[in-house]
C-alpha cells in the first residue's frame, strides 16, 4: 500500500490501550468483509478499531458505472465514519497499514504509529495484476477505486472531445477506438456500456464526428467471455455484446500495451484508451506475515480463516484463497467477503465466551450476475439460469438492495430509469486537468 497523508496520526490515543481493558479487535479494511465483521460484533464486549487508507466504503460492483458516466461517485460510496457512527464500541482511523508486529501484537501504520490488538482481522482487498508487465499500468488503468473510475471516465470522455477537433483521420480513428482487456464481468460490463454510450447517449451531442462509428474491442486470453458462467450464458453474452457493436477477440492474449495502442494475436490496434480488467493481485498481507500465498498473492488460510501459525490473526475477502464446497477457490465477490466477516465475528464471540469454535467456514454461493447492456443481463443460481431483459431487472433490484441508505437506492433507481428510457447519462463531467489526459 502506498502511504497516504494521515491526519492526527501522532495523537497518543491512537497507540494507547483502551481504558476499558476489553478485548481489542483491529480490522484493517473498510470493505464488505471488514464492515460485516464490525456489524456482527456490534454488541460484543470488545473495542474495535477500523483502519483504512481511504475514508469511504465503496460498492465495487457498480464502480464501472461511475467509469462510464452512469452514476456519480457519491451514489456508490459512503464515509466509513458515517456508517459506524452508531457503533459505540468502534472507532475509525484514516491511516495506511505498513506491516504487522506479531510478537508485540501491533498493527504498524504510516508515520511510525501503531495500533495494538488482541485479535486482528485483515480485509485489505486486492489490486490490479498485470502478469509481469507492471509498466502497462500507466497506459491501461484498472478499476478498483473511485480514483480509477474517474480516471477511466475522463479518458473515455476526453477521447470523444479530442476526436471532435482532430483533423487527421488516423488519429481520429485511434481516439474513437476503446480497448478493454479481460472479459470477466467487469470487462463485459465496461465494453457493453461504452458501446451504448457511443451509440445512444453521445450521438446527438457532437457535430464533426459520428460517435456511433466508435470501435469497442474486448480482448480475452481465454476461450470465452464470462468464464465463470455456464457455456450457454457465456455464448449469449458474447452474441449480445456483438449486437451492441462490441468486437470480441478470444484466445488472444495482449503481448504489448503502449500509449500508441495494443498488440494481440500478432495484430496491432491503434488506440488512445485502454482499460485493464484482466486480473487482480491481493494486497501484501502475505508479505507482512511471511505466510504462504498462491500465485495471485492471496493468503492461504486455515479452515477457520486464521493465518497459519497465527490463530489470533484472520484474513478475509479478496486477501485470501480458500476452497469452496465444490473444491474451487471461493470467488472474490462481496457476498463471499460478507460471509467470511460474519464467520470471523461469530468465532471471536465464541472465543470470548469460552464456547466451542464453529465448524470450518463454508461458503454459500448466492449466484452470479453480470450486466451486458442497459436492458440485458445474465444470472446463474445453480441450475437456475436467466438471461435478457428480465435478468436485467433482477440484476438491478439485487444491486439496489445492497446499496446503503434509501437516498442512494432512490437516486440510483431513478438514474437507471432515466438511462433506460431516455439514453441519457447525467455524470458526464470531465475534471482534473482533463484536456491533457489522452494527449499521448
Amino acid at each position: 500500500m502506498a502511504p497516504t497523508p494521515t491526519p492526527n496520526q501522532h495523537d497518543a490515543s491512537v497507540a494507547a490501550s483502551p481504558a476499558s481493558g476489553r478485548h481489542r479487535v483491529a480490522i484493517v479494511g473498510g470493505g464488505f468483509g471488514g464492515l460485516e465483521t464490525v456489524y456482527r460484533l456490534g454488541d460484543a464486549d470488545v473495542d474495535i478499531t477500523v483502519i483504512d487508507r481511504r475514508n469511504h466504503h465503496l460498492f465495487q460492483p457498480l464502480l464501472y458505472q461511475v467509469a462510464t458516466a452512469s452514476l456519480a461517485t457519491s451514489e456508490i460510496a459512503w464515509p466509513i465514519r458515517y456508517l459506524l457512527r452508531g457503533r459505540r464500541n468502534a472507532r475509525t482511523l484514516f491511516a495506511t497499514m505498513t506491516g504487522i508486529d506479531t510478537a508485540a501484537r501491533r498493527v504498524l501504520l504510516d508515520d511510525d504509529d501503531t495500533v495494538p490488538y488482541d485479535t486482528l482481522v485483515i480485509a485489505t482487498g486486492a489490486r490490479h495484476a498485470y502478469f509481469g508487465h507492471d509498466e502497462w499500468e500507466s497506459v491501461a488503468p484498472g478499476l478498483k477505486t473511485l480514483e480509477d473510475a474517474t480516471t477511466i471516465r475522463r479518458h473515455i470522455l476526453v477521447a470523444f472531445e479530442r476526436a471532435e477537433r482532430e483533423t487527421d483521420p488516423g488519429q481520429q480513428a485511434a481516439l474513437l477506438t476503446f480497448v478493454v482487456i479481460g472479459a470477466g464481468p467487469t470487462g463485459v460490463e465496461l465494453a457493453g456500456t461504452i458501446a451504448e454510450l457511443a451509440r445512444d447517449t453521445l450521438a446527438p451531442d457532437f457535430r464533426n464526428i459520428d460517435t456511433q462509428t466508435a470501435r469497442v474491442l474486448l480482448i480475452e486470453a481465454g476461450p470465452r467471455v464470462l468464464a465463470g458462467f455456464s457455456e450457454d450464458l457465456s455464448a449469449y453474452a458474447q452474441r449480445s455484446l456483438e449486437k451492441l457493436g462490441v468486437e470480441v477477440a478470444l484466445g488472444q492474449p495482449v503481448t504489448e500495451c503502449s500509449r500508441d495502442g495494443v498488440v494481440y494475436g500478432g495484430k496491432r490496434v491503434a488506440t488512445r484508451t485502454v482499460i485493464w480488467a484482466a486480473g487482480v493481485r491481493a494486497s501484501p498481507a502475505a508479505e507482512w506475515l511471511d505466510a504462504p500465498a498462491d500465485r495471485a498473492g492471496r493468503l492461504m488460510v486455515e479452515p477457520d480463516l486464521s493465518v497459519p501459525g497465527h490463530p489470533k490473526i484472520f484474513a478475509i475477502g479478496d486477501t485470501v484463497t480458500i476452497a469452496g464446497p465444490d473444491g474451487k477457490p471461493v470467488p472474490g465477490i462481496a457476498p463471499a467477503a460478507k460471509q467470511q466477516g460474519a464467520y470471523v465475528a461469530d468465532l471471536i464471540r465464541r472465543r470470548l465466551q469460552g464456547r466451542p469454535a464453529p465448524p470450518p467456514f463454508r461458503y454459500r454461493h448466492a449466484g452470479s450476475l453480470a450486466q451486458i447492456g442497459k436492458r440485458l443481463a445474465v444470472i446463474e443460481f445453480g441450475r437456475f439460469k436467466l438471461r435478457g431483459a428480465l435478468a436485467w431487472w433482477l440484476w438491478g433490484i439485487a444491486h439496489i438492495y445492497f446499496l446503503i441508505g434509501m437516498r442512494n437506492r432512490l437516486s440510483v433507481a431513478l438514474n437507471w430509469l432515466w438511462i433506460h428510457t431516455r439514453d441519457q447519462r447525467s455524470a458526464r463531467l470531465i475534471t482534473q486537468g482533463s484536456s491533457k489526459v489522452t494527449s499521448r
